[in-house]
């Protein structure tokens, strides 16, 4: 189940970036950078989840960069293991830490494999390729995608925004904002509005 996204202004924000090809090489004792096999997935995200652990006292939100760029293959037991399983886990109603999602370096072939496994359990993800080009990847529907373009555009949106974007009314537009918040592909601050998660590092204006 996804837990409601609105938790007041957000801390601190600290970036913990992955190289999946290397944690693959360190959790099964490989020189190869393929993410195939159920259990190859499940080593690699219980290494993602111990480091995460690291940040329970540090009271910041935890930006999660999961780099594909060295990944040559990716099977949909991995994308399972690693990228659902994982915004499962930290989507949940009062986790540890509060963590937001990104892929980088993500090619077509990877985006193929998570994104199957975005739909089969009804999730979201920001994902950049290789070009820094930025897709939502996932189960969305047109309020969905019509909020997340005008973020990619403008990066801010407040329900008010939102509900002049959509044709809806307020309290209708900002269930929307929570649901992008929920899924841990924006973050909430405490006036209601929402900003993606591959603008956190930029100035706004």
């Amino acid at each position: 189940m996804i837990a409601d996204g609105r938790q007041g202004e957000p801390g601190r924000i600290r970036p913990l970036s992955v190289d999946l090809a290397e944690y693959r090489r360190r959790s099964v004792a490989s020189l190869y950078s393929n993410l195939v096999t159920r259990p190859t997935g499940r080593a690699v995200r219980m290494g993602v989840e111990s480091q995460i652990a690291e940040l329970e006292r540090s009271q910041a939100l935890c930006l999660l960069v999961l780099d594909f760029s060295q990944v040559r293959i990716l099977d949909f037991s991995c994308a399972d293991e690693i990228v659902a399983k994982l915004i499962l886990r930290y989507a949940q109603e009062r986790p540890a830490v509060q963590v937001y999602f990104l892929a980088r370096g993500v090619h077509d072939h990877h985006a193929e494999a998570i994104e199957a496994v975005l739909d089969r359990h009804g999730l979201l993800l920001v994902t950049e390729s290789e070009a820094a080009v930025f897709r939502l990847l996932g189960s969305r529907d047109d309020a969905i995608s019509t909020c997340w373009d005008h973020l990619h555009r403008h990066g801010r949106l407040g329900a008010d925004e939102a509900a002049d974007c959509l044709g809806v009314d307020f309290d209708t537009a900002a269930a929307v904002l929570a649901s992008l918040a929920a899924h841990r592909v924006v973050v909430p601050f405490a006036d209601g509005s929402v900003r993606p998660v591959h603008l956190l590092d930029r100035p706004e204006g």
